[in-house]
């Protein structure tokens, strides 16, 4: 669980207690709230010490139970601070897989410029419809996730390219060259992968940079991350989606973003690089 939601949780957690222990007709036990709310003790505990997230209606009865119902919209406008930080895949797939792509199509929709950076996977913005079905199917295995509507979220993934092709868009993204070369698919699947993205060479809606195996790095290749017109970064935990705001962190992701693109190759280079990529498969 990353960091900073784990924190926003226990300073829930603060407050939740805080609340308890203020109650206008005198403080009550957790024992005591719990019985009140027809709750198991135990979740109280975790609630107050950050182990568990609450949901709306947890805040709702928690607010009323300890006598201070005016409270619920402090409690439930912090619940939503942090959850529209922190979107955990657990509850976003609970809809499917489709409504996740579409959420991304509204955001790059009324985005003039993105930043993209993939170390090991082709970004999004530039996969084929078998290789994005076959990266989907994956994380709907590692989620627990049926895969019952995977094939209208590849639809969906897909339908986002239509702004390549759109005039005062700018897409910039950098892969590092493992990217061309990870099995996350079948062979054929990649080639045709490959053959996509030596073919977007030159779009004038892209720039794409290839970071070859020998550069010479200013920054590890670490996490993958989006930057859209300089509001927000979002990049991706196994657990969440991690939607970051505020100006000095998307100031860091920008400076990251610099120093990543000072070791890739561009335009002819870039294309050999792919090019090298698929003699390399085509030879395994």
């Amino acid at each position: 669980m990353s960091t900073d939601y784990q924190q926003a949780r226990a300073a829930l957690g603060v407050r939740l207690r805080e609340l308890r222990l203020a109650c206008p007709d005198g403080r009550l036990t957790g024992t005591q709230l719990a019985e009140l709310l027809g709750w198991p003790r135990t979740k109280v505990s975790k609630l107050e010490n950050g182990r568990q997230a609450a949901t709306p209606e947890d805040l709702r009865a928690w607010a009323g139970a300890t006598g201070q119902p005016e409270l619920e919209g402090e409690l439930q406008a912090r619940l939503k601070g942090f959850e529209s930080h922190i979107r955990s895949f657990r509850r976003q797939l609970t809809a499917g897989y489709r409504p996740v792509q579409e959420t991304w199509n509204s955001e790059i929709a009324k985005s003039r410029a993105v930043q993209a950076w993939e170390g090991t996977v082709v970004a999004g913005m530039l996969q084929t419809a078998d290789y994005a079905r076959h990266v989907l199917i994956r994380y709907a295995d590692l989620h627990q996730n049926p895969h019952r509507d995977i094939d209208d979220a590849v639809r969906a993934r897909i339908q986002r390219q239509q702004w390549l092709y759109q005039p005062g868009k700018a897409f910039h993204i950098i892969l590092w060259e493992a990217a061309l070369h990870a099995l996350v698919c079948p062979p054929s699947v990649l080639a045709a992968q490959l053959d996509r993205l030596a073919g977007a060479i030159g779009l004038d809606t892209l720039t794409l940079g290839i970071i070859p195996f020998g550069a010479s790095l200013k920054i590890s290749c670490a996490d993958g991350f989006l930057i859209l017109d300089d509001r927000v970064a979002i990049t991706e935990d196994w657990h969440a989606e991690l939607w970051l705001d505020d100006a000095d962190t998307v100031a860091t992701y920008r400076r990251v973003w610099d120093m990543l693109g000072e070791s890739a190759v561009y335009g002819a280079d870039a294309h050999n690089v792919i090019n090298n990529a698929r003699r390399s498969l085509a030879a395994g």
